[in-house]
Parts: structure tokens; C-alpha cells; sequence
């Protein structure tokens, strides 16, 4: 099992490097207080991921982690000293280097925006029916990005060999045996959003979370979360929350690891078709496995309707609630507590939602943080599911 208090660690190291990054600020913890009294809930609060570094999500904080401790290794640089000016200046000294990656889409970008930060190149591959916007905001980047005819975890392997017989870098966000060292990495990086968040909700008194909700695609950022978040709150005099993982029906391995009982982790298969994209992977990463299996409260799987619902919400909210820009994978936690909460909407399975709910231990007391992952990413869609205009979206709050 990972170290926990070594990803904890990490994480400060992380966002010590960050904080140096052109364009780094904490993303805004915003409070939804209308929708919380409409839910019966004590309070509903979203960590909006929409604007981080311009990139509309929050995977640029592990991929840049990650190559900045890469390029420290090449330079004999202990991690506490990395930083943005001296990793940049030393590209002469190491040299070009082109990172490979495969993704369905932010993870790639994020990739793509470090690598190009920091003076080397990108190589990204993505799976089959990847979207024309995901693909050309890699490109923007001025990373080379090819969309194969494999499913995302075939991707990965593909991935993998293009970089070893090329002699390129793979930064997976995803780990299996013989490979853990670079997720490691890309899960501290994550961590300074989990940082971000416990500052944020000490701000506000320091009464923390009851509940969060992770999405779980390979399940690195969940565990980060559990592993960080956890710990950060828990640094601050607030108690450990309740983390429930959250992923698409077809795509929910960590679901069926979960429900299997036996602590080993299940693979999905079929096509992994999903609207949340960024969710749509059929293996558990193996760092990630333990610590999700050891700190999750639970596991919900969902109908891709949940993450329409989740769009629609947040964008239209209710009352003098701000508005806020969430794509198909950040907006899914949001649609699935609409669902547990209001079981009257949901009359082909109020029974489900009810008992769900009991278990879960919402209620009146329940104070319940999403973390919306992704803005629109794929305009189009959030555009059809929203009925509103990208172009003229919400401002960002702070």
C-alpha cells in the first residue's frame, strides 16, 4: 500500500512548486447555500476546477508535478528545491525530451501545457471517438496528438511502448506493476488542490466536510484525495470526512472492486461508452486500488444522465446561488446528490435513492463537498445539455 503520509508530504512539496507556476491561484471553494436548503443538506460547497491554469481542469497540477520531479532527477535536484525558473533555465543542460502520454483528454492537455512550460515536447494518444475539441486543445499546446481506434486503457498500453521504443518519457496517470513511481508523482500533484480546499474550509470557521465526493476514472485522483484531503483536514482540527467515489456505469471499476468483497481489483468490460469522458477507463490503477479500498465510505455508479442532471444544476442554480461552468465528468457528483436527496424526481427508483441515502448518512447535519473536476471541455455538449451559450458563460467566482 502507498505511504499515505508520503503522498501527504508530496502534496506540500507539490504545492510549493506550483505556487511558482505563471498563473497559479487557488481555485475559488464556492458555496451553493440555496441549493443546500433545497436538498435538506446543511451545506453544499464545489471546489471549481473550471479555470485552473487556463486549462479547464485540474490535471495540469499532477502532470507538471510530475515533470518537474522528472527533470529534477536528470539534474540532481532534491524535490524540495525544484522551482519554475531553474527547471526552465536548465533545458540546455537536459536537453529536449519529448513526455508520452495517453488520455482521454484533460490529462493530455495538462501534460501537453507542462512540457511546453517547462521548454520539451509532448507526444499524446487518445482513444477511439476522442472529440475534435479535446484534440485540438492538446494541439494548442503544441503537442503531436493522434486519436487511435483503441479503448482508453489499450491507449495506455500503446502509449507505453511508443515510449519505450522511441526513447520518450511516459507520464500515465495510471499505474500497474513496474510502474508506480510517475503516478506516485501525478497523485502528490494533486494533492494541492486537497490543500487548496482545507485552507479554503478553515476560512469559513473550520467546520468541515461530512461528505466528499470523488470522481473515479483509474481511481489516482480519488485516492488523492482520501490520502490528502484526508489528512489536510484532519491537520486543521476538522474531522475526517465520508469520501464516496463516483463513476459512470460503464466505466466503473472501482465500483466492482468494491462490490466484490475480496480486495482485489476487477477490470470492466465492453466498450467503456460514456458522456463522461474523462471517467470512461476499465482499471483500477494499482496505487490508487489500496487506498481507495481502505478509505472509501462507498461507491456509486451512474447513469450518464446523472451528469447531464449534475451540467444543468450548476450552470442554472437556484436562488442567489452563483452559476458555475461544469463539464460531463466534474458535474456528476452534484447530479447524483440531486438524485439521493430528491427521490420524488427520480420516480423509477425513489426506493434506491432512499436507501442510498440512509447509508450514506445525508441529512439535515450532512455538509457535502463536490469537487467539480472540469469545466467545458467539450463545448458542444455542455452547450446541447445546458441550453446556454459556452461563449457567454458564467464569470468565474472567486
Amino acid at each position: 500500500m502507498p505511504d499515505l503520509g508520503g503522498l501527504a508530504a508530496g502534496a506540500h512539496l507539490a504545492r510549493n512548486f506550483h505556487a511558482g507556476l505563471p498563473g497559479y491561484a487557488p481555485t475559488p471553494l464556492v458555496g451553493l447555500p440555496t441549493l443546500a436548503r433545497r436538498l435538506g443538506l446543511g451545506a453544499v460547497f464545489v471546489k471549481d476546477e473550471s479555470r485552473r491554469f487556463g486549462l479547464e481542469a485540474f490535471k495540469g497540477l499532477g502532470s507538471a508535478w510530475a515533470v518537474a520531479r522528472l527533470l529534477g532527477e536528470r539534474l540532481g535536484m532534491a524535490p524540495d528545491a525544484l522551482d519554475f525558473a531553474g527547471l526552465r533555465a536548465s533545458r540546455p543542460q537536459v536537453g529536449e525530451l519529448t513526455f508520452v502520454t495517453a488520455t482521454d483528454g484533460n490529462h493530455g492537455r495538462g501534460l501537453a501545457w507542462a512540457a511546453r512550460l517547462l521548454g520539451h515536447r509532448a507526444r499524446v494518444f487518445m482513444p477511439a471517438g476522442a472529440s475534435p475539441a479535446r484534440v485540438a486543445a492538446i494541439r494548442a499546446q503544441g503537442a503531436e496528438c493522434t486519436v487511435t481506434e483503441l479503448a482508453y486503457d489499450d491507449a495506455v498500453r500503446h502509449a507505453a511502448a511508443y515510449a519505450r521504443e522511441t526513447g520518450g518519457v511516459l507520464v500515465q496517470d495510471t499505474a500497474w506493476e513496474g510502474y508506480e513511481k510517475i503516478p506516485a508523482w501525478i497523485m502528490e500533484g494533486y494533492g494541492t488542490l486537497a490543500l487548496e480546499a482545507a485552507e479554503q474550509l478553515a476560512g469559513l470557521g473550520g467546520v468541515g466536510p461530512t461528505h466528499v465526493f470523488v470522481q473515479a476514472g483509474v481511481g489516482s485522483f480519488a485516492a488523492a484525495m482520501v490520502a490528502c484531503l484526508g489528512a489536510a483536514l484532519t491537520t486543521r482540527g476538522m474531522p475526517r470526512p465520508r469520501f464516496v467515489s463516483v463513476e459512470p456505469h460503464a466505466a466503473d471499476c472501482v465500483f466492482r472492486s468494491l462490490a466484490a468483497g475480496d480486495g482485489r481489483p476487477r477490470t470492466c468490460p465492453g466498450s467503456l461508452e460514456t458522456l463522461m469522458a474523462g471517467l470512461s477507463c476499465g482499471e483500477v490503477s494499482t496505487l490508487a486500488w489500496p487506498v481507495l479500498s481502505a478509505g472509501l465510505h462507498a461507491a456509486c455508479a451512474c447513469p450518464d444522465e446523472l451528469a447531464r442532471l449534475g451540467m444543468r444544476l450548476l450552470a442554472r442554480p437556484c436562488g442567489e446561488d452563483p452559476a458555475l461552468v461544469s463539464g460531463e465528468s466534474g458535474a456528476v457528483g452534484a447530479g447524483l446528490l440531486h438524485w439521493l436527496m430528491r427521490p420524488e424526481e427520480n420516480p423509477e427508483t425513489p426506493g434506491d435513492a432512499a436507501r442510498a441515502r440512509k447509508a450514506l448518512g445525508l441529512g439535515p447535519g450532512a455538509r457535502v463537498l463536490i469537487i467539480s473536476t472540469e469545466g467545458a471541455t467539450y463545448p458542444a455538449v455542455w452547450e446541447a445539455v445546458t441550453g446556454l451559450s459556452a461563449a457567454a458563460a458564467p464569470p468565474h467566482h472567486a
